[in-house]
């Protein structure tokens, strides 16, 4: 059992707390036994397992105090796990491009909505928040285990592609025949040169007095279109 500080293992788990830690180790965290249980389900297995002293939850015990210690999230977890960051190759359609998006609640959430809604690949593009940074994969309940992500700009998308606007875009029924779902920054949006490998720009119409949507809202509202149009999510 793990009663030091010092030890190897939770020193692993400080580091990793960090994007520049992440990248150069190619290694993330996730908390809970949800998320160990959603790994597994995805047929991934932790490098590393610690669990509190007297749980019952297998890998490394280690003092219930000393694992509180080193939780990124703050929320008194039972279980916190190392696992290798997995990058696919090549975008596969359906997919969502995100850009600028760089709060990793949101990015999570998107990639919990595309693997519930239409499966594919989630691209990140210049400034998106980490997708295996701790809140990400939180947010994400466990779907960045099975959701192809990739980094990569606009051009590795599969096209036809549909940027998601707030102001003066086609209708939503313009999403039918779409495969790349573009999103950007709430505020910024996506940049000009974007907005021009898209073929179509959509704006999802919102009730009088209503300013915008969150980015991880609208990209649920335009996947579900997906899907529905694509006969994806029935059965």
């Amino acid at each position: 059992m793990i009663t030091s500080p010092h030890n190897e293992k939770l020193k692993l788990i400080r580091r990793l707390g960090r994007r520049r830690s992440r990248e150069r180790e190619g290694l993330f965290i996730g908390e809970g036994e949800d998320l160990l249980a959603a790994a597994r389900d995805a047929g991934v297995e932790p490098v590393e397992l610690l669990t509190a002293a007297g749980e019952g939850l297998g890998g490394i015990e280690v003092e219930p105090a000393l694992l509180a210690r080193v939780s990124k999230l703050g929320s008194g977890t039972r279980a916190i796990g190392v696992w290798r960051e997995a990058w696919a190759e090549e975008a596969v359609a359906p997919c969502v491009y995100l850009h600028g998006v760089s709060d990793p609640g949101n990015v999570g959430t998107v990639i919990r909505a595309a693997r519930a809604l239409v499966g594919g690949s989630v691209v990140l593009g210049p400034d998106c928040a980490d997708p295996f940074g701790p809140q990400a994969v939180r947010a994400s309940m466990g779907a960045v285990f099975a959701e192809p992500l990739l980094r990569g700009g606009i051009e590795a998308t599969p096209e036809p592609r549909a940027a998601l606007v707030a102001h003066g875009g086609e209708p939503p029924e313009a999403l039918e025949g779409m495969v790349t779902i573009c999103l950007g920054a709430e505020r910024e949006g996506l940049p000009e040169a974007t907005l021009a490998r898209c073929d179509v720009q959509v704006t999802i119409p919102l009730r009088e007095g209503a300013e915008s949507l969150n980015v991880a809202a609208a990209a649920a509202i335009a996947l579900q279109r997906i899907a529905s149009g694509s006969g994806e999510g029935h059965g």
